[in-house]
């Protein structure tokens, strides 16, 4: 890819960094940026550059952020928008900004939101839900139905293949493939592993090393890395709890919990290592993490410590 950006492209992704960088900023403004890099790839690749650019800045600097508060037209805030488009301009981004792009997913057909769900009904009838901060591109050709998951979580329902030649369903990740054999079962991509949970049939799962295949029936789950696949385990009843927008945990490490519950939740969400260990069962709505929270520090003996508006949580005792 070429690292020059029409300059337009430029300006509204540094209308969008500060737009996001505003104390006023909202879910609703986030999915709307998140949109706007999905609307076109120059877009995705104007934001992964701005990415590259916070990371390297350690966040907008203050000079920047400071006018975002004023009124749209205010003519500080024009002007700090175009210092930072000419920043993105001269970022050393190029080919590197859009591999970090792609490896999140950023230009994938079907996107959510961090906190939002999706529901996909394909050519085929088969039925796909997104779970929060994924992304799925659907390539369906005369020889296969193939779901890329290249970032979070699916649930799949599959349906019969209403093509004169029979096409195999089957979902690419990062270490390997799966093939559904007529079933129900959700994927979740993690950091170098795949983890699979099969409702109804039976999947079969390729590393992309070429070790041997492996069918998970019905009731089991497993998970594989490129190399290896784990022995297929009693699948946990409660796996695809988050279709029904519910997290629920059985005696889950309060440090695993805020974990799962941080995937809902746009900021940060630690726990403190004096309360990791403590054991929480319960049902949560994964729809409301501020309830979540409430939940959490109404049973337990822990408290969320807020910090910046409440973009930066961390759990501790009380």
């Amino acid at each position: 890819m070429s690292a020059g950006l029409d300059a337009r492209v430029l300006d509204e992704a540094a209308d969008w960094l500060m737009r996001l960088h505003d104390s006023r900023a909202t879910l609703a403004d986030r999915q709307a940026c998140e949109r706007w890099q999905r609307a076109d790839p120059a877009h995705a690749q104007a934001w992964a550059r701005a990415e590259l650019l916070m990371h390297k800045l350690g966040g907008l600097p203050s000079a920047l952020a400071m006018p975002a508060l004023g009124r749209p037209a205010h003519a500080g805030r024009r002007a700090a928008m175009v210092k930072l488009a000419a920043l993105l301009a001269a970022a050393p981004a190029g080919w590197l900004a859009w591999q970090v792009a792609d490896a999140q997913g950023w230009t994938a057909t079907h996107r959510t939101a961090t906190g939002e769900r999706s529901e996909l009904t394909l050519a085929d009838g088969t039925r796909v839900t997104l779970n929060t901060a994924s992304a799925l591109d659907v390539r369906f050709d005369a020889h296969q139905r193939l779901l890329v998951l290249r970032a979070g979580e699916i649930f799949v329902a599959t349906a019969p293949d209403n093509a004169a030649v029979h096409r195999p369903l089957r979902v690419a990740t990062r270490q390997g493939l799966l093939q559904a054999l007529g079933t129900r079962f959700t994927v979740r991509q993690d950091a170098g592993r795949t983890r699979l949970a099969v409702l109804e049939g039976a999947v079969r799962i390729t590393p992309d090393s070429g070790t041997t295949p492996v069918v998970v029936e019905a009731g089991a789950q497993s998970a594989f890395s490129r190399e290896a696949i784990d022995t297929p385990s009693a699948r946990d009843p409660d796996a695809s709890a988050w279709t029904r927008g519910m997290l629920v945990a059985d005696r889950m490490r309060l440090a695993d919990f805020a974990a799962e519950v941080a995937r809902y939740r746009p900021g940060l969400l630690a726990c403190d290592a004096a309360v990791a260990g403590l054991r929480v069962s319960g049902a949560f709505p994964i729809d409301d993490t501020d309830r979540v929270l409430r939940m959490l520090v109404s049973t337990y003996e822990v408290e969320a410590v807020s910090r910046l508006r409440g973009h930066w949580v961390t759990l501790v005792a009380r």
